[in-house]
């Protein structure tokens, strides 16, 4: 799993934002994040990666990045 794919992936969650997901993007800021997105995402990471994260690993994580770590040492 590398980091720009994982960002792609991320950002198809939100495709209908009109902003740039990056990984530096603090996304709990994005105006769509919410608990409906976060399932999504959990779910994404899971389908797309094989990777397991559940709501702690959410709350730990400040940006995209963050989030790919965590998933990524999973």
């Amino acid at each position: 799993m590398e980091l720009k794919v994982f960002v792609e992936r991320f950002s198809e969650c939100f495709n209908n934002s009109a902003e740039t997901i990056m990984a530096e993007t603090k996304f709990k800021q994005l105006e769509e994040w919410g608990s409906m997105m976060a399932l999504i995402v959990i779910a994404s990471i899971d389908s797309e990666f094989k990777k397991t994260i559940n709501a702690e690993d959410i709350a730990a994580a400040e940006t995209v990045e963050d989030l790919y770590k965590i998933a990524a040492a999973k």
